[in-house]
């Protein structure tokens, strides 16, 4: 009978995106193997407000912890490899790249090479105000050769976090908010950026492919895609 190596999600941030991981990466591998078969899935479920709190205050080193505590309940219970379910948690996942010996199905390096297939090399990239200001996110673009470019305003990155935060992360999805994010991308791509990357992985609720003309990254499915690879392959990865 097929069956999936077992794969440690570390979910919560937010649970709305959480849910969607569970959908894609069960879809997914029901694709391939058909019949009645799912994927082999634990969740270590975080509380948003642990998360959210510490990154506001610049304490990285708590952020650092509690993923750090979630990773290590997976490992404990006998995962083959860890996806952190958002794109903000991987600011600290290098450290756990050392730290563990699991493969980490990193989302900034899959959403990477998705964009180079595409043949693109300046992008724009919306986010948290983590991911579009701290130099962890455009960084590891760049290592692809990949620009990412964020909204200049300060006005427009704060407004996005704000309702990814108390909207999008508690599953709003508001018109008034959809109409602003459309304009927000639509100048961007104005501005020359060949695509953009939905890094967050609450945006896709708001956002599709089809409201625009230039390509779309969407790193929930891109992400997930990966992860019913990893599933599906022999090798540990």
């Amino acid at each position: 009978m097929p069956s999936t190596k077992l794969l440690g999600l570390v979910g919560g941030i937010s649970w709305v995106s959480t849910e969607q991981y569970y959908r894609f990466l069960n879809e997914g591998v029901n694709r391939q193997l058909g019949g009645l078969h799912t994927a082999r899935l634990i969740i270590h479920s975080v509380d948003f407000h642990d998360f959210v709190t510490p990154n506001t205050e610049g304490r990285w080193d708590l952020t650092l912890e509690l993923m750090r505590g979630a990773c290590q309940s997976l490992a404990t219970a006998g995962v083959a490899g860890i996806m952190l379910c958002a794109n903000t948690a991987h600011a600290v996942i290098e450290p756990l790249k050392a730290e563990f010996d699991l493969p980490f199905i990193d989302l900034i390096e899959q959403t990477a090479s998705a964009v180079s297939k595409a043949g693109l090399r300046r992008v724009a990239l919306i986010g948290t105000q983590f991911t579009m200001e701290l130099p962890f996110y455009r960084e590891g673009l760049a290592r692809s050769g990949i620009e990412a470019v964020v909204p200049a305003s300060q006005a427009v990155r704060d407004y996005i976090q704000t309702t990814v935060r108390d909207e999008l992360g508690r599953g709003l999805v508001l018109p008034q908010t959809r109409a602003a994010y459309l304009e927000i991308v639509e100048a961007l791509l104005n501005d020359g950026c060949e695509g953009v990357i939905f890094g967050c992985t609450e945006i896709p609720l708001l956002l599709k492919q089809e409201d625009f003309s230039a390509p779309c990254f969407d790193t929930t499915q891109i992400h997930a895609e990966a992860g019913v690879r990893f599933l599906l392959s022999e090798e540990r990865l």
